[in-house]
């Protein structure tokens, strides 16, 4: 029992990454655990290491992100980066319109964290979770 309750539980934490919708993918420098990508999104997870991070929004994977990885929807998610726009100083991530826009940025940029409608395969980038 305690084995099927292990195995639900780090398969949820890797599908976190994961959900209907969203694969999020990272420079191919750039190591994150599954259980960062709230932290990186939302503002509060600024650096791996000495690597600072660079999350991207995909305008036509938002939506699932924001529900499924996020569990916030639009407005909440645009409050809480004017919020610290305002209070901090930073930046909200920039928005690509594809995931091909997002994948080619993340190869590029050290540092990127990004998210696709599907998993991009082994190779030019990191997929968180797996």
């Amino acid at each position: 029992m305690k084995h099927i309750v292990l195995t639900t539980l780090l398969t949820a934490t890797c599908m976190l990454a994961h959900a209907a919708g969203a694969v999020v993918i990272t420079h191919p420098g750039t190591q994150l655990q599954a259980s960062d990508v709230n932290e990186v999104f939302l503002g509060n997870k600024q650096f791996v290491g000495s690597v600072k991070l660079v999350p991207v929004d995909n305008a036509q994977t938002q939506a699932a992100f924001l529900s499924d990885v996020l569990k916030i929807d639009a407005n909440k998610y645009h409050h809480v980066w004017a919020r610290k726009a305002f209070q901090d100083g930073v930046a909200p991530p920039p928005v690509k319109g594809t995931d091909a826009e997002v994948l080619e940025y993340v190869k590029r940029t050290p540092g990127a964290v990004g998210y696709v409608s599907t998993d991009p395969g082994k190779g030019a980038v990191n997929v968180v979770g797996k």
